[in-house]
């Protein structure tokens, strides 16, 4: 029997034009954008369709946006008699995803995702001064050297594991010189490439710690419903469904590493889940699902065409 899982991006998949074609083809998706914007006070449509792409780049703006276009995804797919509860066995996100994984389960509204996202950008971004901080991708080196390049380069600073995205694909986050350091080390120890990522603060390391306190108000604040699935956690690589739970996993997720590798595994494994479904923008996750478990079925619903296919799949 299929047993899938819906998968969310996380930043980095945002580019100009996103969700354009959905608001075109979709009364659904156009009700979406226009919620969002008003839970956000700002058109933030205006920007994911038109740019400019260092606007849409900023923190804040990217992770709203990337929440929006898969809950528009979401759906449409429900107007066309979809209903994740229905065929989803798990969900999960990557980093920011795994807020639009817990809105698409019904754990969040929209409009309190949208707000929660902004909040976490704007805290992110402002926990450590611009130039401050950096992170790098270390390719092709196992996690156990990769752990000793990060203990080895920290030197008295912080160099910490940020996201395992795939086996020989991972990302350290700290201070600029031990992130140089790292990558320099990363090298001398056999990486196939080692490289400064461009990015506007060092997400998912301990420098990150005033925005996870940051995370723990605004979440306290917030309704939150048990999903109407588990959620395989970034920081548990495991399923939750506690709300409780689940906002503590948030805050830690904050300055804890993304174990993407893990929670694939797990849901390919433990999980006995055959395909995964990425819902949003690009097609990452369904990349690095490839580089997990080649066995895993991968689809990336994006486009009209795309949820066509997915729909038609699924209702056959």
């Amino acid at each position: 029997m299929t047993k899938r899982a819906f998968t969310f991006p996380g930043q980095g998949s945002q580019a100009v034009g996103m969700g354009k074609d959905l608001a075109a083809a979709y009364p659904e998706a156009r009700a979406v954008f226009q919620e969002v914007d008003e839970a956000l006070g700002q058109r933030l449509s205006a920007i994911m369709f038109e740019g400019p792409d260092d606007i849409l780049r900023l923190t804040e703006n990217a992770q709203p946006a990337l929440m929006a276009v898969s809950l528009a995804i979401i759906r449409v797919l429900e107007s066309k008699g979809v209903r994740l509860a229905d065929h989803a066995a798990f969900v999960a996100g990557h980093s920011l995803g795994e807020y639009s994984a817990l809105a698409a389960a019904g754990t969040f509204t929209i409009a309190d995702t949208a707000r929660l996202l902004k909040t976490r950008g704007q805290a992110m971004q402002k926990a450590v001064p611009v130039g401050h901080g950096a992170m790098a991708a270390l390719l092709g080196l196992d996690m156990a050297t990769t752990h000793e390049v990060a203990a080895e380069a920290a030197q008295g600073e912080v160099c910490d594991v940020a996201n395992d995205n795939a086996p020989g694909q991972v990302v350290v986050s700290g201070t600029v010189a031990a992130i140089e350091r790292a990558v320099e080390l990363a090298k001398a120890k056999g990486a196939k490439r080692a490289l400064l990522l461009p990015v506007s603060a060092p997400f998912h390391c301990s420098l990150m710690q005033p925005a996870a306190d940051a995370m723990a108000q605004a979440l306290a604040e917030v309704t939150m419903n048990a999903p109407v699935v588990p959620l395989v956690a970034n920081v548990l690589a495991m399923p939750i469904t506690d709300p409780a739970e689940i906002r503590q996993r948030l805050v830690e997720q904050v300055t804890g590493v993304v174990r993407w590798t893990e929670t694939v595994t797990w849901l390919t494994g433990p999980g006995g889940v055959t395909h995964l479904a990425e819902l949003g923008t690009g097609k990452v996750l369904t990349g690095l699902a490839k580089r997990i478990n080649a066995e895993a079925i991968g689809t990336s619903v994006t486009t009209p065409a795309d949820i066509d296919a997915f729909v038609a799949e699924l209702l056959a």
